[in-house]
C-alpha cells in the first residue's frame, strides 16, 4: 500500500510545476486512497513532517516545535485537504423553483482558500458562481460549501473551476452554470518569479452561459459594486 512509481524525469516534473500544468480534470486519487482511517493518516503524516523538520535541522525538543508535526498532520487531514474525502462532500439540497424565477442567480465573492498541488503553497482568492434555474434552485450557502469542498484539496485552479461547475450542474440538473475564479498563488507570489501583484483568472461556462450576451451579463454582475465590500 502507498507504493509510488514515477517515471517522469526531473526536467518534466519541474516543467509541470513551474507552468502550473494540470494533468487531469479529476483530482488524481489512487484506488486505495481511503483504505486507512483519518486517524492513521494523521499518525503517518506526523512522522513524515517530523522527518522533514529534522532534515532541515530544526530542534524538535524546543517547546515551540515539539507539537508542530501533529498540528500539521491534523491540519492536512481535517482542514486543508478535507475535500479529498467524499464523506465530507456537502449535501447540495435543491428545491422546486415554485416562484418561477427565470433570470440568472449569481453568488459573488465566495472566498477561496486552496493549496497548489505543485508546491503545496496557498491559493487565495474569490469565486463567482451563477446558474439559471431549469426547475430547481439551490440554497445559497450550498454554493459556498461546494466551492470550499473542492478547494480543500491539492489543486490547480483550472480543475477547481471545472469541478465547481460540474457539481452545480449535477445538483441542479441543468447545464446552465458558470464559475469565474480570481486568485493569487503563493507559489508565484512568494517563490520562483516572486511576483506579488499578479493573480490568475479562470472561467468555466456551461449551457446558456456560452451565449455571448448571457456571458456578458454574468461578467457585468461580477463587476457591480456590492454594499459592505
Amino acid at each position: 500500500m502507498f507504493e509510488i512509481h514515477n517515471n517522469m524525469t526531473d526536467e518534466r516534473i519541474d516543467e509541470i510545476g513551474e507552468n502550473h500544468i494540470g494533468t487531469s480534470a479529476k483530482t488524481p486519487l489512487r484506488a486505495d486512497a481511503f483504505d486507512i482511517s483519518d486517524e492513521e493518516k494523521i499518525e503517518k503524516i506526523q512522522e513524515s513532517v517530523k522527518d522533514i523538520l529534522i532534515t532541515l535541522g530544526m530542534d524538535l525538543t524546543d517547546d515551540s516545535l515539539s507539537g508542530t508535526p501533529k498540528r500539521v498532520a491534523k491540519a492536512f487531514v481535517n482542514e486543508l485537504f478535507m475535500g479529498l474525502n467524499p464523506k465530507n462532500r456537502p449535501k447540495a439540497s435543491t428545491f422546486d423553483n415554485n416562484y418561477n424565477y427565470g433570470e440568472m442567480l449569481v453568488e459573488k465573492n465566495i472566498i477561496v482558500y486552496s493549496t497548489c498541488e505543485h508546491h503545496l503553497l496557498p491559493i487565495v482568492g474569490r469565486a463567482h458562481v451563477a446558474y439559471i434555474s431549469d426547475g430547481k434552485v439551490i440554497g445559497l450557502s450550498k454554493m459556498n460549501r461546494i466551492v470550499d469542498y473542492f478547494a480543500k484539496r491539492p489543486q490547480v485552479q483550472e480543475r477547481l473551476t471545472m469541478q465547481v461547475v460540474q457539481a452545480m450542474q449535477e445538483a441542479l440538473g441543468t447545464e446552465d452554470v458558470a464559475c469565474v475564479i480570481d486568485a493569487k498563488h503563493l507559489c508565484v507570489n512568494s517563490r520562483g518569479i516572486k511576483d506579488i501583484e499578479s493573480s490568475t483568472v479562470t472561467a468555466e461556462f456551461g449551457g446558456k452561459f456560452k451565449n455571448k450576451d448571457t456571458k456578458r451579463e454574468f461578467l457585468d454582475y461580477i463587476k457591480m459594486d456590492t454594499p459592505f465590500d
